[in-house]
């Protein structure tokens, strides 16, 4: 893509009148629920009317929900990754790229594609649907030893790493090392830490078997509060339950205190020696949020009720980057999860199309509808609509309620859960992704940090990984004085 960049005078409704004929020009960053959705919802409204850039590292949405299963050997990645090009209409370019630049006042956005060359274009209307990052914590040794779980690079390396941990304890004539490589520790008792302790703890328990070790391994999950904290209680009482019958090792209002080579230590004063440590205690906004000078609320872009940033009527702000009003909760935001995301990104885009003469704004409002745990097996957790349920019916929904959501791969996936219930799961160690592609501390889970992968360490556009490694280090530095 050329440098387009513009200088033309703007009428009131934002459109650059010196190109007559011209379309309007909207770029969404990010391809996640709210990018998609945002994209998906803009093009119906409006068809060839309207250019519509979507910029983002990766060519897919994915599909957060199931990236466990991805990680136990359940589904391919591919599953779950559905291309951009397939799912939305021809209107919609995709732009590969890290946004590095980003002008409010002269409407101009900037990004570093794949092969370390810098694009510019102007933009008509914004939407920023950044998304997230991991939340790390200053916690002496977190970002050496502890993997994230954001995206497809850490899912095959996690799969990879459980693999290989069972088949060099099947080797082990020590038995204080044989344990610790049986023995995984997650931090976080949210969504994400609670489905990738239960997969992940299943996945090994069967790659034990197989490999003729007789002890199971033991999964440890660490929370600093409740299993599932913040959702329904049905949710979270069935989620402990279940985790605790299966074996799991459930620590709650405990907390990490250190990070080590061989093991991790406890604020109660344990040391568990583990080979693995997932780090799964949140998320945080997009650094780029953070760098716009506009107001943030814990990092978070201040939008009103219509989704518009205060001062810049033609930005609109979505999904994890945005703190949008909760009117079922006055004077709080809502959260960050993918419901939310997923709902404000169809209302950007119902937006976006009023600002530019297409139908008419609203303000956002919501209704729970629910959600549902998948616990591994046919173990789930389920509230569809207020109705609580377990077992085999939640699992059930749980699987429907995916492939409705899902907007593509449906029947790739439902033909990989069968399998994966008449086949042993294969266990083949590829070693696609090696550890230094997926630290901890990268501005861009999303994508492998690596040689292979971008940004490219000597290009424009590395300063946000820099940046965000700096800042860390910062906050470590502060811990220790």
């Amino acid at each position: 893509m050329t440098d387009d960049t513009g200088t033309g005078h703007r009428d009131a409704a934002g459109i650059d009148p010196s190109t007559p004929g011209r379309p309007p020009k909207v770029v969404i960053v990010g391809s996640g629920f709210a990018g998609f959705k945002a994209a998906r919802s803009l093009s119906r409204r409006m068809g060839d009317a309207v250019d519509i850039v979507v910029v983002s590292p990766t060519n897919y949405f994915l599909y957060l929900p199931l990236l466990p299963e991805v990680a136990a050997g359940i589904l391919e990645p591919r599953r779950i990754s559905v291309a951009l090009a397939a799912a939305l209409p021809a209107c919609v370019r995709h732009a590969p790229g890290e946004v590095d630049e980003l002008d409010l006042d002269e409407r101009r956005i900037g990004w570093l594609d794949p092969e370390g060359v810098h694009h510019t274009t102007t933009y008509d209307r914004l939407v920023l649907a950044a998304g997230s990052v991991h939340k790390v914590l200053p916690v002496p040794g977190v970002t050496e030893y502890a993997q994230g779980f954001r995206g497809v690079p850490e899912a095959l390396y996690l799969r990879d790493h459980l693999i290989r941990q069972v088949e060099l304890a099947a080797m082990c004539d020590d038995p204080e090392e044989r344990t610790a490589r049986l023995t995984c520790v997650v931090v976080g008792a949210g969504y994400t830490g609670t489905e990738v302790a239960a997969q992940g703890q299943l996945f090994m328990r069967e790659l034990a078997r197989s490999r003729g070790l007789a002890e199971d391994p033991h999964w440890v999950l660490v929370s600093r509060g409740e299993v599932l904290a913040g959702l329904d209680e049905h949710l979270a009482r069935t989620a402990d339950r279940v985790l605790r019958e299966r074996g799991v090792d459930v620590r709650t209002h405990e907390q990490m205190d250190e990070a080590t080579g061989d093991g991790v230590r406890l604020r109660s004063g344990d040391h568990i020696p583990t080979r693995t440590l997932l780090w799964c205690v949140g998320v945080r906004p997009d650094p780029l949020i953070e760098e716009l000078g506009i107001e943030v609320d814990q990092g978070r872009l201040v939008v009103d009720s219509h989704l518009r940033v205060p001062g810049h009527p033609e930005v609109f702000a979505c999904g994890d980057a945005a703190a949008v009003p909760d009117r079922a909760r006055p004077g709080e935001y809502t959260a960050m999860t993918a419901q939310h995301a997923e709902r404000q990104g169809l209302l950007a885009g119902r937006n976006v199309a009023a600002s530019l003469g297409h139908g008419r704004e609203k303000a956002y409002k919501h209704r729970d509808l629910g959600f549902v745990v998948d616990l591994g097996g046919f173990q789930a957790a389920a509230n569809p609509l207020g109705v609580k349920l377990t077992g085999k019916p939640a699992h059930v929904v749980a699987r429907g309620y995916h492939l409705i959501s899902m907007p593509g791969n449906r029947i790739r996936t439902a033909v990989d859960w069968t399998l994966d219930a008449l086949l042993p799961r294969q266990t083949a160690q590829l070693g696609l992704v090696r550890s230094p592609a997926v630290p901890l501390d990268s501005a861009s889970p999303e994508v492998p940090q690596h040689g292979l992968g971008f940004p490219h360490a000597a290009a424009p556009g590395a300063r946000r990984n820099e940046q965000h490694a700096e800042q860390r280090g910062e906050e470590r530095s502060e811990v220790a004085e």
